[in-house]
This record gives structure tokens, sequence and C-alpha cells, in this order.
């Protein structure tokens, strides 16, 4: 009948209807909401992460100085003035004076000490001195000498001594000089010069030896003095 009205479908009937709107409708409230929450994670995690505050320390005052103050024409003119400033914890103003570095001993040896750690002085070498050497040898004995120097400035008198235990003295002689005077004791030769020596002569003293076993005496000495040559 053309007086029948169509009736309008209810919201609700189409909402029911179409399934697919509701759908969609909660997944833009699920999508909201997990912005919402991800935004106030984000928020929390930069606060905490933020590094702490660098501490602060507070610095001494520096002493406050007094410019100079300009002397009148001839005088000199005063250094600034210092205000007495805090003094640091720790430190102190007045320097350090290291003590001076004990004197070393000599070492041990070096001989006698004299006051003040000194070593004693080098005792001075002979005015005359003397050499041994073998002048010749042949079975069953030997010719020696002790050649002579005198380094002193003055004229200077001397005495050999000569140790051969095993061995029997022939002869002994000063060669082209004036003679002395020896004797040969329990293996011991001793002799003595007939007249002094010149200073800066140089004279030889030989002997004639048997059966000492050796050309090498066990001791050689002019006037105290050990001989070199050995």
């Amino acid at each position: 009948m053309s007086g029948t009205r169509r009736a309008r479908p209810s919201p609700g009937a189409a909402i029911a209807s179409s399934p697919w709107i509701i759908v969609s409708i909660g997944v833009i409230v699920m999508v909201v909401l997990l912005v919402v929450a991800l935004g106030s994670v984000r928020g929390r995690r930069t606060f905490a992460e933020s590094p702490p505050p660098a501490p602060t320390m507070s610095l001494p005052e520096l002493p406050a100085s007094t410019p100079a103050t300009s002397a009148a024409p001839g005088q000199a003119a005063r250094p600034p003035t210092s205000a007495a400033g805090p003094v640091v914890p720790g430190l102190s103003p007045r320097s350090t004076v290291l003590s001076a570095r004990p004197t070393p001993s000599p070492p041990v040896g070096t001989g006698t000490a004299r006051p003040g750690g000194l070593p004693a002085p080098a005792q001075p070498a002979p005015p005359v001195t003397g050499r041994y050497g073998v002048v010749s040898s042949f079975d069953g004995g030997f010719i020696g000498e002790v050649r002579l120097v005198n380094a002193a400035g003055t004229a200077r008198g001397w005495t050999v001594r000569l140790s051969f235990p095993r061995g029997r003295l022939v002869t002994a002689w000063v060669n082209g000089a004036e003679q002395g005077s020896g004797d040969f004791t329990d293996g011991v030769f001793t002799y003595r010069s007939g007249v002094a020596l010149a200073p800066g002569a140089s004279v030889a003293l030989q002997f004639h030896f048997e059966q000492t076993g050796t050309t090498r005496p066990t001791s050689c000495a002019v006037d105290g003095a050990a001989c070199s040559g050995l």
C-alpha cells in the first residue's frame, strides 16, 4: 500500500550488522593506549638515566693585595702588601732545608785515616833504588846483579840484602866503582857501599852464587825497599 511508511534501521542495528566497524574502533583505542604508555615509559627512563650533577668544591679565597703606593720624588715605591689569607691544610709556608750529605769514609786498605777522614799520604820512594837481574847462568850456578840508581839530589850510601836459603856465595863485587863490605849469614847476603853514590849516578853490584837451585832470590831489598825486576 502506498500509504505504509518504511521503518528506518536503528544505529545499533547498523553497527551490529557491520562487525568490522567494532574491530576498527578497538584497534584505534589500542593504538592510542600504546602510544600513551610508551610516552610515559620514555619520560621515566630519561629522568633515571640523566647523570647526577657534579659536586661543587669551594676554592680558598685569594688574599687581597694592596696596590703599590706611589712614593714621593726621591723615595723608592713601597711594594704591594697582601692580607693574610687562609692557610691550606697540609702545606707549610716555610721552606724545607735538606741536611748536607755526610762525608764518605775512605775505603778499607787505603792507609791510616787522619782527622777529617782524609787518608794518610803515601810514603815517598827511597833515594836509592835497585833492580834485580841475571847476568849469566851455568851448570850449578849463576852470576846476578842489583843495579843501583841514586834519584836524590845529594850523594847517598846504600845497603843491599839478598836471601838465598839454599846455596853458597862465591864472591861479590861492585862493577867499576870502589868496593864495599859484605857477608853471607844464614842464607842472607848483605853488602854495604864503600863510597856514597853521586846524585843521578848508577852502579851495579854483582855476585856469584852456586847450588841455589834457582836464580831468583826469595827477597831483595835496597835500604829496606823491595827491588824491581823480580
